[in-house]
Formats: structure tokens, C-alpha cells, sequence
């Protein structure tokens, strides 16, 4: 399974904006973004004005690494949302956010994407009570998604737990820290999306 093994804070000062991939460190005072907030690299202060076709191709990079997939996967998120009904740019981002690892982040089970993505792997989860361990699950309106039975007593979530039942959950999901499951109210609207992200640049990016 192809996946990102560089620095992910690199990725956030490639981007110039935080994007949260390392959990409680983005929060703190050792977030990279807070010492070195430019591009890494040689010419990484160098202040360059980027074309049309640079701004899209950075727009569509970013979102991206926020959610952590690859190029081949993302297009074909793309080419679904063109297939739907609706606003395409809207639509990739409504598939997106109903990822089995995003929602597990959303729902404040996860400290970070990443960490989200490495326990869907491992089963740590069900939905409407079987085993998924696919991250790129997409979670429909009035699934449950709940730590599974054997991992509700592991001090991994006790920890993930202490640093994320404060975080505020999205208004698609609700989560139920004592039972540690959460459920989908509604897909996610465009509104629910607490990310800058200008979607019709990647719009206009695969258009060409």
C-alpha cells in the first residue's frame, strides 16, 4: 500500500498553513510552523508569485495531505463528485470528510488523520457493529462507528481520549465518549468543513 513516510510537519510548511497531521504537537509550541513558518528547502524564504496553473496545483496538493491520500485515489474521488449531483468541488470534499479514518478523527477518537488511518488498520473500529479496517470507507448517514469491544479498555484511547473529548465535534456526527461510539447524523455540507480550502481550483485544475 503506497503511503507518505517523510516529515509530515515538511508538508505543512510546503502548504503554509497548519494542517494538524502530527496531533497534540500541531497545538503546541513545537509545531515547526511556529520557528520556520516557509517552505523547507534552500529557497524555502524566497518569495515567488505563483501562476493560475500554480495555484491550483497547490490548492489540490494541499487537500491532499490533509487527508492524507495519494494522487491515483484522489482522482478518483474526483471523478465520483463529477458523477454526483451537486457542486463537484463540494461533492469531492463531502467524500473526503465521509472517510472511515476522517470520521474517526472528526469524532475525537484520533488525535490526528494519520493516527485515525493507523487504527482503522489494526481493527480498532466497527460500523453498525462489523469490523471495517479500511480507511477509505465512506460512512453513510446513520451508520455508527464504534471502538471495537476488545480495544475500549487499551490505554492507547484512554491517552487519545484525555487529549480530544474537549475538541469540539462537527455537527454531522455525534459522539458519545462513554460509550465510545459516534453516529452520523447527515452527510457532511460544505458548511461543516472547518478547513481554507478553495475547492474550485481543483475544479478548474482537472478541467483543463
Amino acid at each position: 500500500m503506497a503511503r507518505y513516510t517523510e516529515a509530515s510537519c515538511r508538508l505543512c510548511r510546503r502548504e503554509n498553513m497548519k494542517m494538524y497531521l502530527k496531533g497534540d504537537k500541531c497545538y503546541s509550541g513545537k509545531c515547526p510552523m511556529e520557528k520556520r513558518a516557509f517552505a523547507p528547502g534552500q529557497h524555502g524564504q524566497r518569495r515567488t508569485k505563483l501562476s493560475e496553473y500554480g495555484l491550483q496545483l497547490r490548492e489540490k496538493q494541499k487537500v491532499k495531505r490533509i487527508y492524507g491520500i495519494l494522487e491515483k485515489q484522489f482522482r478518483l474521488y474526483f471523478e465520483m463528485a463529477e458523477k454526483k449531483r451537486g457542486i463537484t468541488g463540494e461533492n469531492l470534499l463531502q467524500f473526503l470528510e465521509r472517510r472511515l479514518d476522517n470520521s474517526v478523527y472528526r469524532a475525537g477518537f484520533a488525535s490526528s488523520r494519520k493516527e485515525a488511518r493507523q487504527l482503522v488498520l489494526h481493527g480498532h473500529f466497527t460500523v453498525n457493529g462489523n469490523k471495517v479496517n479500511i480507511p477509505s470507507f465512506l460512512v453513510g448517514e446513520g451508520d455508527v462507528i464504534q471502538v471495537a469491544e476488545k480495544s475500549k479498555k487499551s490505554e492507547k484511547f484512554k491517552t487519545v481520549l484525555e487529549s480530544t473529548s474537549s475538541k469540539v465535534t462537527p455537527k454531522w456526527l455525534e459522539t458519545d465518549f462513554e460509550k465510545l461510539e459516534g453516529k452520523v447524523l447527515a452527510l457532511p455540507a460544505r458548511d461543516d468543513i472547518d478547513l481554507n480550502i478553495e475547492e474550485h481550483l481543483i475544479v478548474e485544475l482537472y478541467s483543463r
